[in-house]
């Protein structure tokens, strides 16, 4: 328990570098040079969620990098629509992709796999060092 914990903070912690480094990148390309990186508090316990991704991980490892990416980006677009359609119910979703062509009932976006397939990917990398680690301890 103390590791799926450890994992938890550090995916979620990771998850939420992300969304603000995306959304400065966002802001970079709407030329707003104050690049406001932005996240919601919501955010953290959903990307911790990806600490459930290292027994899939280990059983991957040895995959071809793009199979494993596939399979992230599935796992991921699933829990985005879960906890999206689950917060939108309550009206705390911090995210609408309405304006997109490519969402699906606002809560994702399918031109974003590319990026959820590098965010899979990193995650795994996250997990399994992070493995090692504790291995070595």
């Amino acid at each position: 328990m103390r590791k799926f914990i450890h994992n938890y903070i550090h995916c979620g912690l990771l998850g939420w570098f992300l969304e603000i480094t995306f959304t400065a990148f966002q802001a970079f390309r709407r030329r707003d040079f104050k690049l406001p990186g932005v996240t919601s508090i919501w955010m953290f316990p959903i990307y911790g969620l990806a600490a459930l991704l290292a027994p899939l991980c280990r059983l991957l490892r040895h995959q071809n990098f793009i199979f494993r990416g596939l399979v992230y980006t599935g796992i991921i677009f699933t829990g985005e629509f879960l906890t999206g359609i689950l917060l939108r119910r309550r009206e705390l979703c911090p995210w609408n992709y309405e304006r997109s062509r490519w969402n699906i009932a606002k809560v994702i976006r399918l031109d974003y796999a590319p990026c959820w397939f590098a965010a899979g990917l990193l995650f795994e990398r996250l997990l399994l060092e992070t493995e090692e680690t504790h291995r070595t301890i």
